[in-house]
């Protein structure tokens, strides 16, 4: 049996990065560590985009464990995800040697 020589710590932050990797992503990263939760409707008055693209941000960066939604019908209401934000911190601290 071949061992996989990339670790689960390594996965996970290639996971982080991933969903770092835009700046609309970025700026509800920022926004979200700066308050405790934000409301989707309010995300789209923010930025210029369609509410459909901002959708698919929202969804990227809730797959990689960085925020986590809480429906309040008709809107959602967005948090950061606190224990994995402070991981991917300290991942990459780690990994940059910082």
């Amino acid at each position: 049996m071949k061992i996989d020589p990339i670790t689960e710590e390594q996965k996970k932050l290639a996971r982080y990065a991933k969903a770092f990797g835009h700046p609309v992503r970025l700026y509800v990263l920022d926004l979200l560590s700066n308050q405790t939760c934000c409301y989707s409707g309010d995300l789209t008055e923010d930025l210029p985009i369609a509410k459909s693209t901002l959708s698919q941000h929202l969804k990227e960066l809730k797959d990689a464990g960085l925020i986590q939604g809480q429906i309040e019908a008709p809107k959602i209401k967005y948090c950061v995800n606190k224990e994995n934000w402070e991981e991917a911190q300290r991942l990459f601290k780690k990994h940059l040697g910082i």
